[in-house]
């Protein structure tokens, strides 16, 4: 019986080294685009992955043919919004503050798209990346958050735009003119 246990658990550990090994990178990359962290810093991010991928192997004998990288997925969004209700107050209530070290001064490499996203709200940050970087349809989405498909199409649409018309700096002052 020992025996029989001890093996299962080797295969269990095998089974899931194999899927982090695989997923871990891109998982990392979701949860760093989540927290608008720059990729060679970004401890919230790998804290949110380990935590996430701890659920996921703790829950990895109940799987049952489910996809692990969507569960894992679905515990790094969760964890996200419950982190960031806490934070913020509320998931989107406010769009947070860019960090002196996210505000896209080219200082740190590779983090263009990230002081990008940083001016999006908690909530749009998520919804924008399950839809666009990780292709989750409108449905899941909405269900996982628990917001109508209405909503996570306009937090959606709201997000983009706000990408692609990076709202404009203060209008130029104009020099006064003295007649001579």
């Amino acid at each position: 019986m020992r025996e029989r246990r001890a093996f299962q658990n080797a295969r269990r550990a095998r089974e899931f080294e194999a899927f982090v090994a695989g997923a871990a990178g891109r998982l990392l990359h979701a949860a760093t685009l989540l927290t608008a962290e720059p990729p060679n810093a970004n401890p919230r991010a790998r804290r949110l992955l380990t935590l996430a991928l701890a659920h996921t192997y703790a829950s990895w004998d109940r799987l049952r043919g489910e996809d692990p990288y969507d569960r894992a997925r679905q515990q790094l969004a969760v964890r996200f919004a419950r982190g960031a209700w806490h934070q913020y107050g509320a998931l989107g209530r406010s769009r947070p503050a860019p960090s002196p070290s996210v505000s896209g001064s080219g200082s740190v490499p590779g983090s263009g798209s990230v002081a990008v996203l940083a001016r999006l709200t908690p909530q749009e940050r998520l919804v924008l990346v399950l839809r666009m970087y990780e292709g989750v349809a409108e449905e899941q989405t909405a269900a996982l958050l628990g917001l109508p498909v209405e909503r996570v199409r306009a937090i959606c649409a709201r997000a983009m735009t706000t990408l692609l018309h990076p709202p404009r700096g203060p209008a130029p002052t104009m020099a006064k003119v003295v007649p001579s």
